[in-house]
């Protein structure tokens, strides 16, 4: 029976080609998500070892952090007197004090380099050695900053920023921008700069001056003579710092922490890509399945004349297995050498897309070998389980029946009930999920339940609605075809299962696809529409973490010619009997000129000194009303409380939180006392070029954030896009694998029905109208799983909109035609694309070969 599955295996090439192809796409997935994902692991794993290399212990100072993360204790400084004491323990080789801050630059044209992403505009100290040099950081070019006046950068900070040696750099750390001389350019291996950040190095005191203070440390580095014990060493220098405030770690402990985070931060990145591959696989198991159904079909005889020579059951079941392990092992195996291709193609791809991953090996380990070649095995021998038992109940009587009988009456109503029954209760979930109103992590399950069960429904009722609606579509070929599209329609209806499972292939993949279409298209519809309601034409803002800008920065960019208004907007935190209130504080004349509020009673003019007007959402929760008097307290630590009158109810918007002040009433109990933004509005036809006025009226500081409408607009609706279009690209595979199956169940088809086609041309249908036959066969076929996946997608993307919903007040289902439009002429060109070669393998057939044929 080995020898007979093996036999079978090299005499079915053809047929299970298309098998292979699917087994090896989704073990390519499978592999390539987890050689990548291992891969970017290790890339950051070696930067951050590379920056901790010859460190034997680190001592960092209190960020002011208590329990929990929670504010508490005092800020600690580690200072110059500590960073002596510890130089002098026994065991220690040497000392790094560090500096560590940030610094925005700005680049030769005037614009910020790295704006949007300040965390990652680095600034430390440099610290030369007895030889002028820092180790930490080769020189590439010129020197260390030795002076106040210079300055070092990093080579892809200069190269981005466009300067030379000897150049005058403009950069800001918290404020105004200041000029430095560029006299040294390094390199680094730090993860944050070389995946987009930039690097700026200053001497000692500079640095202590800009960040700090005199005297004073962020960190010390320890470097330990060779024999020494880290441990013990670390316990000697926690021992000389203050109770409090301070904490000595072990390079160790520093390369745990440092891999923990690593793995942490790529853990759903590498889960959505597993989730994706785990699709496709899903999906070439119904492949698999329908092919090694139909292969069974076909030698039906073959295994009946077996089974009357002697062969049991069981041994029938070892041999169908066995040639489904063969073939999903092969398949594995080169699988897995295109997955390699595929995680070496996703770094580059998704840092064209801004994904800032770091370059490196990729690592292949044994445990991702094993993985997807025992994934890829166990895939095509479970898909090949059900068929090995219809094999072995081939009685031998049945060598002389037909190949292609119809399944039982009775296996259908079965299927069928149950079917119904899958189907009705995901539906009914789904019902209940759009009726949530407060969303929990609880009802997100519930919803992929409900998910779950609505698409596995559909699986198994599909065989069921294929008739109605390849029937329908049936009467359009046979009219417009004739002979070809009626004979087109009975063979997709002959065998229910197979043209079901062929579909439901196809059907999962445009599903998906479909779902997260509507959902991301109604979303972004409603952010929109949210977000531009009201919108100003200039916002400004200060890019650094936790930065304000100064309360004169209004009446400035008021006076720059152009300008109509420049509305001062400062946002806090408020307590209530309600519960939390954020409220804007602003100039509500210049608010008014800058952007459009829809007032349902009341209006801007109102507001005033301790009278507000509220949001209709925070009205309707709060129970206010015109005239009603809001008790407010404050986070200031005082026991002050404020009473504000409302005078105005708006419909809620972007540009106003749940209340609108005057910035007199809010701005003093703000804990930076600085403003969050400018919304500045500009005179008709001036709106172009403004943004270089406003920078030069502030101090063209590189830390000011100035975005036009236009940017705001893109900024705000460019995740979605981005991650829209991940989406296809991962579920694409899927779509192609469902092509294969297509391509698959047809080409077998032709080779089932040779007789039938040599019976075809002798009574007088010519080559062309073979090949039209089996060309709309597919196209019915691919058309039929495209309806059902459209019709679920809409379904599951309108019942799920409630997740969305309930965070965006302005979502409604809106359904994206065009898209629409073209998943289903897309799955018209599969039919066409996928018939091209049974469809030429039918016309080749000779007509007497044919019709002799058994």
């Amino acid at each position: 029976m080995l020898r007979t599955a093996l036999r079978n295996v090299l005499a079915h090439k053809a047929r299970l080609l298309m098998t292979a192809l699917a087994v090896l796409l989704g073990v390519a997935f499978v592999s390539g998500t987890l050689v990548f994902g291992d891969t970017i692991a290790g890339s950051f794993n070696n930067a951050a070892a590379q920056s901790l290399k010859g460190v034997a212990l680190s001592v960092r100072a209190n960020d002011g952090s208590g329990p929990g993360g929670s504010k508490g204790e005092p800020i600690t400084f580690l200072d110059t007197e500590l960073a002596r004491k510890i130089r002098t323990l026994p065991g220690v080789a040497s000392v790094r004090p560090t500096v560590n801050g940030s610094a925005t630059l700005a680049g030769k044209d005037g614009r910020p380099v790295n704006a949007d992403n300040n965390w990652q505009n680095l600034a430390t100290n440099y610290l030369p050695g007895k030889d002028g040099k820092d180790s930490h950081f080769p020189l590439k070019e010129g020197r260390g900053p030795t002076a106040e006046g210079e300055l070092a950068l990093d080579a892809k900070t200069a190269e981005k920023a466009g300067y030379r040696i000897g150049d005058t750099v403009r950069f800001a750390t918290d404020g105004p921008a200041l000029t430095k001389k560029l006299v040294g350019i390094v390199s680094t291996d730090d993860p944050r700069v070389t995946v987009g950040g930039t690097l700026t190095l200053f001497d000692t005191p500079t640095a202590q001056k800009l960040f700090l203070h005199a005297g004073q440390f962020d960190e010390i580095t320890v470097a330990a003579k060779a024999g020494t014990d880290e441990r013990a060493l670390t316990d000697q220098v926690q021992a000389l710092l203050p109770e409090k405030g301070a904490r000595a770690t072990s390079g160790a402990d520093l390369a745990a922490e440092q891999s923990a985070q690593i793995t942490q931060d790529n853990g759903f990145f590498a889960k959505i890509l597993t989730l994706f591959a785990g699709i496709a696989l899903f999906v070439g198991a119904f492949i698999i399945a329908n092919t090694f159904t139909m292969l069974i079909s076909q030698r039906s005889r073959e295994i009946a004349l077996m089974r009357a020579v002697g062969a049991s059951r069981r041994q029938v079941v070892r041999s169908v297995l066995a040639e489904a392990a063969l073939l999903g092992l092969v398949a594995s195996a080169t699988g897995f050498a295109l997955g390699l291709g595929i995680a070496a193609a996703m770094r580059p791809l998704l840092n064209a897309g801004g994904a800032g991953l770091p370059d490196g090996p990729l690592v292949i380990s044994p445990e991702t070998v094993v993985s997807s070649l025992a994934v890829g095995v166990l895939v095509t021998v479970l898909a090949a389980w059900l068929p090995s038992r219809k094999a072995a109940k081939i009685a031998p009587v049945e060598a002389l029946s037909s190949v292609d009988q119809e399944p039982p009456t009775r296996a259908l109503v079965i299927r069928n009930v149950l079917g119904t029954l899958l189907t009705g209760a995901g539906v009914l979930v789904m019902f209940y999920v759009s009726t949530l109103k407060a969303i929990s992590q609880d009802d997100v399950t519930i919803a992929m339940l409900g998910a779950g069960l609505t698409v596995s429904g559909m699986i198994v009722l599909a065989p069921l609605l294929s008739r109605p609606l390849i029937t329908l579509a049936g009467k359009v070929t046979a009219r417009w075809f004739g002979v070809s599209g009626k004979l087109a329609k009975e063979n997709a209806l002959r065998n229910p299962r197979r043209t079901a499972a062929t579909a439901s292939a196809l059907m999962i993949g445009l599903t998906l696809i479909t779902g997260l279409t509507v959902a991301g298209h109604s979303t972004q519809q409603a952010r929109d529409k949210q977000f531009a309601y009201g919108l100003t034409d200039y916002e400004v803002s200060n890019s650094s973490h936790g930065g304000g800008l100064d309360p004169g920065a209004a009446g400035k960019v008021a006076r720059v010619p152009g300008v109509a208004a420049a509305a001062p907007v400062n946002s806090t935190g408020f307590g209530t009997k309600s519960g939390p209130v954020v409220i804007t504080g602003t100039d509500p004349k210049a608010f008014g000129k800058s952007v459009e509020l829809d007032f349902r009673a009341g209006s801007l003019r109102d507001i005033g000194p301790g009278k507000i007007a509220v949001s209709d959402g925070f009205a309707a929760k709060a129970g206010l009303e015109l005239g009603a008097t809001l008790d407010v307290g404050t986070d200031t630590g005082k026991a002050e409380k404020k009473k504000l009158t409302v005078v105005g109810v708006y419909a809620q918007t972007r540009a106003a939180n749940d209340a609108l002040a005057t910035l007199a009433d809010v701005l003093p109990y703000s804990d930076t006392k600085e403003l969050d933004k400018l919304l500045v509005k500009a005179e008709p036809g001036k709106a172009t070029g403004l943004e270089r006025k406003i920078r030069a009226a502030l101090g063209d500081s590189p830390l000011l954030k100035v975005q036009s409408r236009e940017q705001l607009i893109k900024t705000e609706g460019g995740s979605i896009n981005t991650a829209l279009n991940m989406m296809y690209g991962l579920l694409g595979m899927a779509v192609i694998i469902a092509i294969l199956g297509v391509v698959n169940t047809l080409a077998m088809s032709v080779f089932e029905r040779t007789r039938e086609i040599g019976m075809l041309r002798a009574i007088g249908l010519d080559r062309f109208g073979i090949k039209q036959m089996v060309r709309l066969e597919s196209v019915v076929i691919s058309l039929f799983g495209a309806v059902l996946g459209i019709g679920t997608g809409i379904f599951l993307a309108w019942a799920g909109g409630s997740l969305m919903a309930s965070s965006m007040q302005a979502y409604e289902m809106a359904l994206p035609w065009g898209r629409l439009a073209i998943f289903l002429v897309l799955a018209l060109v599969v039919g066409v694309l996928a018939a091209i070669w049974p469809a030429r393998r039918a016309a080749r057939l000779n007509m007497l070969q044919a019709i002799q044929s058994a």
